[in-house]
């Protein structure tokens, strides 16, 4: 099992924090399709929070395709991306991108700055042929 660390000194909400560390560990390549999640009482007591705040983060990884719930058995990551329309996913990708560059720019980073970092980030990524394509 790949580590789930939150902030809970961050203004980011405890729930997105963990939907991030999964998705960041399956772009990574650190989990694996099939892998399956602590149950919310095992994630709530491991990360000291509240199991209604796992379940949130669980809802909405479920909402995103990338785990699936199995009565009886817990939650596994699918390996898949997301299944919504390609205009939808290329939209959210445009509003990422343009909150991620306007919160460089006001961190004081150039164009050329910020599209290294990007490079960088991508890098870091595990990504499995054949991608869909967006």
């Amino acid at each position: 099992m790949f580590p789930i660390r939150i902030d809970p000194s961050s203004a980011e909400p405890l729930y997105e924090q963990v939907v991030f560390a999964v998705k960041s560990a399956v772009a990574r390549g650190a989990a694996e399709p099939g892998e399956r999640l602590p149950s919310v009482r095992e994630l709530a007591r491991e990360l000291a929070i509240n199991p209604n705040t796992v379940v949130r983060a669980y809802e909405l990884l479920e909402r995103d395709g990338v785990i699936v719930r199995r009565q009886g058995a817990g939650c596994f990551l699918t390996g898949k991306s997301s299944d919504r329309a390609v205009a939808e996913r290329r939209k959210q990708l445009q509003e990422l991108l343009q909150r991620a560059a306007t919160e460089a720019h006001h961190l004081g980073f150039a164009p050329d700055d910020i599209r290294k970092a990007l490079e960088q980030a991508l890098e870091r990524l595990h990504f499995d042929p054949p991608r869909r394509k967006a």
